[in-house]
């Protein structure tokens, strides 16, 4: 890599390309500028979009596992290059570097594991009706890929889009986040490096609203695959129906977490504490309502509020040991203060937290526990994404699953209990595309992360995350 860490230019058909600094980004531990990256205009999105159709056709003649050998060369030049672009992260998106290590290591983990679906990839044999018929159903690629990227995990959702986009015979043309741009920056430089054929992989800059709108709406886009939130993701249906793009969401969550009277408390604080911390609660998965069962919610709660009130929060690189880092920017600070507020005002008790760093000082909020919300408060409704969570008192585990199935969000749910008749109770009632049993909320690479409702359409990792990136032709075969 031989760009400087913190310069942006888009990746078009093989090549680098600069533009006039447009966006300005900032360090959302210090709120201070970092640099400032191009927009893309309309030509060279089309330019992009282009390179991936011509490049397209090619690449997908190849023999999967020929398609892979480029993605394992990029986990390799990855975990090369951890210390730096770990850093990097950290520094962009405020991540802690422990957090942001690991988010790079996944990365490379995630390519290999992608790779290895080139001698994976299966059809069926199917059984006619017909004397001396043969049915076949074979997996062929979409083509050309948008992949819109969000801003929580900056380096490893490029990965989780490209990957499968790739292995399975698509090119891609990504946008990333203009809160994280130089991680994705980082990543094409390596990317660039590792023997993709001109026109598979493009990369390019700008905002949802003109980049994002434009790639979606493009006709030779065959498939949009988003991560964010569910307004975006809804406005990003809207547009891709213009054309019947397919469409692959993973939207907002606002998952729900059951703590029964007989489970291990100290085990649930823990795990929901880290919950909280993770990121500063900027994931989709984290758990943001807790559903406690009334012979143990005052002990449960006194011991949740202790453990978020030990949360010490800072600059990551700032050399001060901290659990939590800054939330991305100011506007996400100013919305979790309204919203605790709001629900303060109408008589939720703050147990734990509450409060905001002042402006100019990093756009830090401190880690907060809520009593007493109801379902009219917003705070109980709109996903936080933030160190934010409530407890409500239930009476027993029916009451729970129905209080935490009544949100339009279906992403991720969770249960605390040494039953395992309320645990396979739960995973039958809750309607979540997720449920994690005494454990945190974090998927692995070889499931399925999907939701229902307004959580999304489609899924991320394993098998059926790879298929999400081929359509099926069926051939009938008569002798």
């Amino acid at each position: 890599m031989t760009a400087s860490p913190l310069t942006f230019e888009h990746f078009v058909a093989g090549r680098f390309v600069a533009g006039a600094d447009a966006i300005e980004v900032l360090n959302p531990a210090t709120e201070q500028a970092m640099g400032a990256i191009p927009e893309a205009d309309p030509a060279l999105v089309e330019e992009a979009v282009c390179a991936a159709a011509a490049a397209q056709t090619a690449w997908a003649a190849l023999p999967a596992n020929s398609r892979a050998a480029p993605l394992r060369a990029l986990a390799n030049a990855i975990r090369a290059r951890i210390p730096e672009l770990s850093r990097l992260i950290a520094q962009e998106q405020g991540k802690l570097l422990p957090l942001a290590e690991m988010e790079v290591f996944i990365t490379a983990e995630y390519l290999d594991y992608m790779a290895e679906w080139g001698r994976r990839i299966e059809g069926e044999v199917i059984e006619s009706d017909r004397p001396g018929e043969n049915m076949f159903l074979f997996r062929r690629p979409l083509g050309v890929v948008a992949g819109i990227l969000p801003w929580n995990f900056p380096f490893f959702m490029i990965a989780r889009k490209m990957a499968p986009a790739l292995v399975t015979g698509n090119a891609i043309v990504m946008k990333p986040s203009e809160e994280t741009p130089f991680c994705a920056a980082a990543f094409a430089r390596l990317a660039a490096e590792c023997g993709l054929p001109s026109g598979v992989f493009n990369m390019v800059s700008g905002r949802g609203a003109t980049v994002g709108d434009t790639l979606v709406g493009h006709g030779a886009i065959d498939m949009v695959s988003f991560t964010g939130s569910s307004a975006s993701g809804a406005a990003i249906m809207r547009r891709a129906a213009d054309n019947i793009t397919k469409v692959s969401l993973e939207l907002g969550g606002k998952a729900p977490a059951i703590v029964l009277d007989d489970a291990n408390i100290d085990l649930a604080v823990g795990v929901l504490r880290a919950s909280k911390a993770l990121n500063t609660g900027q994931a989709c998965n984290c758990a943001e309502r807790i559903y406690v069962q009334q012979g143990v919610a005052e002990e449960f709660s006194a011991k949740l509020a202790a453990a978020m009130a030990s949360v010490r929060y800072g600059d990551p690189l700032g050399g001060e040991q901290v659990d939590m880092g800054p939330l991305i920017n100011r506007a996400a600070v100013d919305r979790l203060t309204t919203m605790v507020d709001d629900a303060r005002a109408k008589g939720a008790q703050v147990l734990a937290g509450g409060t905001a760093g002042a402006p100019g000082s990093g756009c830090h909020y401190a880690a907060t526990v809520l009593s007493g919300a109801t379902a009219e408060m917003e705070v109980m409704n709109r996903e936080l994404f933030g160190p934010v969570v409530m407890v409500q008192t239930i009476a027993d585990l029916d009451e729970g699953i129905a209080l935490a199935n009544a949100s339009e969000y279906g992403l991720t749910s969770s249960i605390f209990t040494n039953s395992l008749n309320s645990a396979m109770h739960a995973i039958r009632g809750l309607k979540f595309g997720e449920t994690y049993v005494n454990r945190e909320n974090f998927e692995a690479i070889q499931g399925f992360h999907a939701g229902v409702r307004r959580s999304g359409i489609g899924g991320a990792d394993g098998k059926h995350g790879l298929y999400e990136y081929t359509h099926t032709q069926v051939a009938y075969i008569q002798s």
